[in-house]
């Protein structure tokens, strides 16, 4: 399975709208940071293997995608971080945790 990018508010305004029907999982990643791209490879490893396939994956850029960066942090109410993985369900933060933990088997105890 793959995780798509996101790069504008109209696209993130999707999400959070299927959220009511589908899970939605989002990683907030920085293509400066090397904790972060630890993560992507976490996150792309869980994808790799047997994801939960009732949930959307999703990945935004924060340095590139500022401004949905922010809106992400905005709208469910969460501290920003990067990386950072946020489960998202019927428009609302179900879980979410950042750095270090951003890790396959933390995502698949919680995913899955």
């Amino acid at each position: 399975m793959n995780w798509k990018e996101i790069t504008t508010l109209e696209e993130w305004n999707e999400i959070i709208g299927r959220s009511t029907e589908r899970g939605q999982v989002i990683l907030k990643h920085s293509t400066t940071c090397p904790v972060s791209s630890n993560a992507l490879h976490e996150y792309e490893q869980y994808l790799q293997d047997t994801p939960n396939q009732d949930l959307d994956y999703t990945l935004v850029k924060v340095i590139e995608s500022r401004p949905v960066s922010n809106k992400i942090a905005e709208d469910l109410n969460v501290k920003h971080e990067s990386p950072q993985i946020i489960f998202i369900k019927d428009k609302a933060k179900y879980w979410d945790t950042s750095h270090w933990s951003v890790t396959k088997a933390h995502m698949a105890a919680v995913l899955d």
